[in-house]
């Protein structure tokens, strides 16, 4: 009868030990940093995805609105004034890049804009604007492919660092109770869980956000295939 009193007893004190705050408070101070080093991960991580989601949805809607713009059979030269002049987006970046370098081009005096390598001026401006922007887009993006496999093995360490002191413990006190042990190992296993939940969001965000700006770079790229096409055009028919 007394055992089992004891066990409920210990069963309700175990069970007392088991919530977040308890864990913590309780865990070591090397585990006490792994834990507030993983949520602070987790917090910047959590705000990276919201800031990337959050952009490529608007340069994706600002796009498809530029796009409208472009080929509704405007003057360039108003669109360019309008958009490309202080573009507010990538794709409005990317044409006020090339129509800039063309005007720029067709002004000097005698240039032949057909073989005086403004081709290839436009098409390094182009080039060149693409890279800027998508660096500029993919900036922290970083952050999340090293906290997707990094994270999970700070954890680890917390686990090793929580039951060596559980083992330390036994043998301080020489003692196997589950009162002596519990704790140790709770706080081991709730640094694991840290890890793993700073870890799984960084790791998918990384892949879909990665992976949408992939797409953007194409949609830039074709679209400063197809103006430099269009540039090239109206250069020989000036011709």
């Amino acid at each position: 009868m007394d055992r089992a009193v004891d066990a409920a007893n210990l069963g309700v004190s175990a069970a007392g030990d088991l919530s977040v705050w308890a864990l913590f408070m309780n865990a070591s101070l090397v585990v006490k940093l792994v834990m507030l080093g993983l949520l602070l991960c987790s917090i910047m991580v959590w705000a990276i995805i919201i800031d990337k989601f959050v952009t490529i949805r608007r340069i994706n809607r600002a796009a498809s609105g530029f796009e409208d713009r472009f080929w509704s059979g405007g003057s360039l030269d108003d669109l360019y004034e309008s958009d490309g002049a202080k573009p507010v987006s990538p794709m409005a970046a990317v044409f006020g890049a090339a129509m800039g370098e063309w005007r720029r081009s067709a002004r000097i005096p005698g240039v032949d804009l057909v073989r005086g390598g403004v081709k290839e001026r436009v098409d390094r401006a182009i080039a060149i604007t693409i890279t800027r922007e998508m660096d500029r887009l993919r900036r922290w993006v970083i952050f999340l492919a090293t906290v997707g496999p990094v994270a999970p093995f700070v954890g680890l360490f917390g686990t090793v660092w929580g039951i060596m002191h559980s083992f330390s413990s036994i043998a301080a006190e020489h003692n196997t109770n589950l009162s002596v042990v519990a704790p140790g190992i709770s706080e081991a296993l709730f640094a694991t869980a840290i890890g793993l939940l700073t870890a799984i969001p960084a790791y998918v965000a990384y892949n879909v956000i990665s992976n949408s700006l992939d797409l953007f770079e194409d949609r830039l790229d074709g679209f400063g295939t197809e103006f430099a096409a269009i540039l090239s055009r109206q250069s020989e028919e000036r011709v």
